[in-house]
């Protein structure tokens, strides 16, 4: 404990110095890239949003199992309720979170104080409206709230990040800032032409994007390879953009029922379809690393992009 805590010592130390001549500096001619280049050295947060093109298709039931799925593989997971309009993570898991981002942002709470712990010690982080105030921060404000928050970078291996559907400016803040995306579609054609919106504009404006397709609710693997082989294809067709398809989570009634009892179905009923299709997924997405381009940005490369495309 005590050099886990030296380490997030020295790395808070570091990054306040930065930014502290930053400030002096006036910020003249700095960019995300400089500004990530001159972070010590450290385990970087792999980062991961999850969105969808329209409500309704599963998405924070997704996140939430996707996350103890994850845990169960070993990895410390940190999901981040960014739905500024339906934020309900809290309600699946049947969390009352007190705090969120925007306590750190005022300087009432620090980061720690704003985590919450879910079943497992999954850390749960509410964005709340404090989302929305970073929009209105002053650049060196924008700064000292990285800086809070990069201490982040070494608490968890992997941020998962539960964003809006659509594609709201909030939204799509938060996906073009990710390491990589999750989208997530249902068979239905208006979720999968919704889909197909979201990653054409995610294309348009980040043609580099790693995108990764999960097909949710289908009643068996054909529907799943059928609908996930018309949306790679138009995908690669008209937009020369490779979607890769993560795979499946098939219709089970144990989904419901553990809505119902605000309980993760991946915990509640471990043996049931729903459950083997995340841990197949969450094994899949781990062992995906061969066709990302560069290395995680890490806490603070996400934050300091998310807020400029934000504002």
């Amino acid at each position: 404990m005590r050099d886990q805590a030296e380490k997030l010592r020295i790395l808070a130390r570091a990054i306040k110095s930065q930014v502290e001549a930053d400030i002096k500096n006036g910020f003249s001619g700095s960019s995300p890239e400089n500004e990530l280049a001159e972070q010590p050295a450290a385990a970087k947060t792999r980062i991961f949003a999850v969105t969808s093109g329209k409500g309704g298709v599963g998405k924070t039931n997704f996140t939430i199992n996707l996350a103890l799925a994850l845990m169960k593989l070993g990895q410390r997971v940190m999901v981040l309720d960014a739905d500024l309009g339906l934020a309900n993570v809290d309600v699946v898991l049947g969390l009352k979170t007190e705090h969120n981002l925007s306590h750190l942002i005022n300087g009432e709470k620090n980061i720690k104080d704003i985590i919450s712990l879910g079943p497992n010690g999954l850390q749960v982080l509410a964005g709340g409206s404090g989302m929305q105030e970073l929009a209105n921060l002053s650049r060196k404000r924008v700064q000292k709230f990285i800086n809070s928050l990069s201490e982040l970078e070494g608490m968890t291996d992997i941020l998962i990040i539960d964003t809006g559907a659509g594609l709201a400016r909030n939204v799509m803040s938060f996906v073009l800032a990710a390491d990589e995306v999750i989208v997530i579609c249902t068979p239905e054609p208006t979720a999968m032409t919704d889909a197909y919106g979201l990653v054409k504009t995610l294309y348009k404006q980040k043609p580099e994007s790693k995108v990764h397709l999960v097909v949710n609710r289908v009643e068996n693997a054909e529907e799943a390879n059928e609908t996930a082989n018309k949306f790679t294809v138009v995908a690669q067709k008209f937009l020369q953009f490779p979607v890769a398809t993560l795979g499946y989570v098939l219709d089970d009634p144990s989904v419901s029922k553990a809505v119902k009892t605000q309980e993760p179905f991946f915990l509640k009923y471990p043996k049931s379809n729903a459950a083997q299709c995340l841990e197949r997924l969450a094994s899949q997405l781990l062992n995906n690393n061969s066709g990302i381009q560069e290395p995680p940005a890490g806490v603070r490369g996400f934050l300091t992009k998310m807020i400029r495309f934000f504002s």
